[in-house]
């Protein structure tokens, strides 16, 4: 089961972080084809955020053809955006530079702005 995160001083509006973190929880292979997705209830329980915003952020993902709303059903997932390299060595390069990264002391914002900087000079 997912569990959103909201950060209302990020200056991204709700309904798109929501819509973000079920497209990261697909690609990381965590909700696959035939998932369901929460409730908007319990995502409105869960995260104190409009019911109009969760069903806006589900909308979206289905315009986007990502899942589809079953009536009395719940919405579920429809496509796969993951991919082996989620799982595969890079992402154990990337934990293990992390993990430096945090026993050096730098902060979150610190490793931010370096990987910001760094995938900018490749993308």
């Amino acid at each position: 089961m997912i569990e959103f995160r909201i950060d209302r001083h990020s200056g991204v509006s709700t309904y798109l972080q929501i819509a973000a973190q079920v497209k990261q929880a697909m690609r990381m292979g965590l909700l696959g084809p035939g998932d369901k997705l929460p409730t908007a209830r319990e995502v409105v329980e869960a995260t104190r955020v409009n019911p109009n915003t969760v069903l806006k952020a589900y909308r979206e993902l289905e315009h986007e053809g990502l899942v589809e709303g079953r009536r009395g059903m719940g919405t579920f997932i429809t496509a796969s955006l993951a991919s082996d390299a989620a799982q595969g060595p890079l992402r154990q390069d990337l934990d293990q530079w992390m993990g430096r990264a945090a026993g050096e002391g730098l902060s979150g914002d610190e490793v931010d702005a370096i990987y910001t900087d760094v995938r900018s000079a490749h993308y």
